[in-house]
């Protein structure tokens, strides 16, 4: 049996694995060491309790004949009506909502249903999954000096707001493209979305917008959805999770929507063919996990959400000015939980060595996502006040 060349393509670890790994061999030499964590973006707070209270009434009704319920491929139509009312004002159908088991396994799902023949463009810098999914499906080939072969690398820096060149991309691809983005901060505005639509409509290809820290924007002007903008619906699938607004990284909940107005080019529905990979290969998720969206889709649901996202982005203003403060050049942590901070100049690995040995504070290196991530460290807004608040004081150190 031969090994899967797609795996072997893929270069190196994937990113944040490597980073646990720096961190426990720094704490195997360092025993005493008090390591804090602005690293990974894993949530840190309690379940707030009527959400809690969804999830443990939805368990408890699974052990009576009334409640109990089984397999739900696409998810339970209660919680795909209200995922619709709450944030896209019922412009879609149940049948066009998809529950799943968060957003980056949908994103998974995704590149196996548009397969290795279609090409893929990722901002740069990105999260990881966009990349090393593409690979291992196939779309990516082997790595070259400026990223994988097959993907187009969009830059998107300071000189450009973050906001990509769309004139490199390649006829009939996936777009990929999150906002607020994973790992910048940044936040695209109504006209750069529209732009983005608009290209895409241009060269046949669709957009894979990943929605996951929506709740956190708080500028009334920003868009939260690819589906504020005219025309989406026919060149675009969103990507959205309760992991980051409602703590449910453990939990795994997210959904996907797929207008029917989606057509490939010979007319056929891609609304079809996601809803029979949601069969094939996903059994739907967990009743107890969508019991609990439902109840953080109420109106006390939405408020303890409000709440929870409120304290991350107060964490985010405490790192974002103890580091401006420093002179340290940086974007996010107003409409995002994300920090991105410029080191000029410098190896990101190298920059996460010295934070992690001058102040025992994990982050993620930039180059870590991509080419022009490099001389970048992303600070993560995840963790508990009181930690986040000694590691601003280490930071003084920088």
């Amino acid at each position: 049996m031969n090994r899967n060349k797609c795996i072997a393509n893929i270069k190196a670890g994937y990113l944040f694995p490597e980073v646990a790994k720096r961190r426990r061999e720094y704490a195997q030499a360092h025993p005493d060491a008090k390591i804090i964590s602005l690293g990974i973006g894993n949530t840190t707070e309690p379940i707030l309790p009527h959400i809690d209270r969804g999830l443990t009434e939805g368990a408890a009704k699974l052990a009576t004949f009334e409640g109990y319920s089984g397999y739900q491929d696409e998810g339970i139509a209660e919680l795909r009506e209200r995922i619709s009312k709450v944030f896209y004002k019922g412009q879609f159908g149940i049948d066009e909502i998809f529950i799943s088991d968060g957003a980056k396994c949908d994103i998974g799902r995704l590149q196996l249903m548009f397969g290795a023949q279609t090409p893929a463009a990722v901002q740069d810098p990105s999260y990881p999954v966009y990349v090393d999914g593409s690979v291992l499906i196939g779309a990516g080939g082997g790595w070259e000096d400026s990223g994988y072969k097959g993907i187009t690398y969009l830059p998107c820096t300071a000189e450009n707001d973050y906001f990509p060149d769309l004139s490199a991309l390649k006829p009939n691809c996936l777009i990929y493209f999150c906002s607020p983005n994973n790992p910048t901060g940044a936040v695209a505005g109504r006209e750069q979305l529209a732009v983005l639509v608009r290209a895409a409509q241009k060269n046949g290809s669709f957009i894979i917008f990943d929605a996951a820290y929506s709740e956190y924007i708080r500028d009334s002007g920003l868009p939260k959805s690819i589906f504020e903008i005219d025309e989406a619906k026919t060149c675009a699938i969103e990507v959205n999770s309760f992991s980051k607004p409602a703590g449910f990284t453990g939990v795994r909940l997210g959904w996907t929507v797929v207008s029917k107005e989606l057509k490939y080019s010979g007319g056929e529905s891609v609304n079809a063919d996601w809803s029979r990979i949601a069969s094939t290969v996903f059994n739907g998720a967990s009743n107890i996990s969508q019991a609990g969206g439902m109840a953080a889709l109420d109106s006390e649901g939405l408020a303890e959400i409000r709440k929870l996202s409120d304290f991350y982005l107060g964490n985010a203003r405490l790192i974002r000015n103890v580091l401006v403060k420093a002179g340290i050049v940086c974007t996010g942590g107003d409409n995002s939980p994300y920090i991105w901070a410029r080191f000029p100049g410098r190896d990101s690995w190298e920059v996460f060595t010295e934070i992690l040995e001058k102040c025992q504070v994990i982050t993620t290196p930039g180059s870590g996502f991509g080419p022009s991530g490099q001389s970048f460290i992303r600070f993560s807004a995840f963790g508990h006040r009181a930690d986040v608040e000694e590691a601003c004081e280490r930071l003084k150190k920088l």
